[in-house]
């Protein structure tokens, strides 16, 4: 099975191309103002309208009221919906129902106990994000750099496709895969080389990475 990775917090054309041309299954705009990554609907469009093809488009929101993702998906032709926020059960189905848009519901992990919201979004959202819990007074709910306790994500019995995030870099990504078991992995602070602006050198280098840790088959 190969390693799924999205590459998070794309905001100009040049790092659209870099994750396409590493071979990223998955890019993701932010539509989170507080963000350093943050994008305008308009800006989006024009950044997924310059390269047919290539990666998924996933629109991360926090707590989006529908006109902005109406909004949103006016200008861009999303393939998944990201919900990073409060987002209650109910309101992923009413989302995915009107919408007609698969969607991803971010779960922040921390401890054991909150394994348990996995069961409560499992039957209603398309793919799951098990990502580090942010700490007391963090602005951003996602991006902030810091992992949490890999081994977690193996206690829980998920049940949809899944992606690990939170402080994955070059350097500890084939032992967060290791220790987790996830099939995907989601990135965006660890290929950058400032805060908000993506490196070519470290997707690709990340990419190599999520990817090599497998054992290759023996040839016959």
């Amino acid at each position: 099975m190969t390693v799924e990775v999205k590459i998070c917090g794309v905001n100009t054309p040049a790092a659209m191309v870099a994750a396409a041309e590493a071979g990223a299954d998955f890019v993701g705009y932010v539509f989170f103002p507080a963000s350093p990554r943050a994008l305008t609907p308009a800006q989006s469009g024009a950044i997924s309208a310059g390269l047919e093809g290539g990666p998924r488009r996933v629109g991360l929101f926090v707590d989006p009221a529908d006109d902005l993702l109406a909004e949103v998906l006016a200008t861009t032709a999303l393939d998944i919906i990201q919900l990073h926020g409060e987002e209650t059960p109910a309101r992923v189905a009413a989302i995915r129902a009107r919408f007609g848009v698969p969607v991803m519901k971010a779960i922040g992990i921390a401890t054991e106990a909150d394994l348990t919201a996995i069961t409560e979004y499992a039957g209603v959202a398309d793919r799951l994000l098990l990502d580090a819990k942010p700490p007391p007074g963090a602005v951003l709910p996602g991006g902030n750099a810091a992992p949490f306790e890999w081994r977690l994500a193996r206690m829980a019995r998920i049940g949809r496709p899944w992606l690990l995030a939170g402080g994955l870099t070059v350097t500890n990504v084939a032992e967060a895969i290791a220790a987790s078991g996830a099939p995907g992995v989601d990135v965006s602070s660890g290929v950058e080389r400032a805060r908000g602006v993506k490196d070519a050198v470290l997707i690709r280098d990340f990419i190599k990475a999520a990817r090599g840790w497998e054992t290759p088959e023996p040839s016959i």
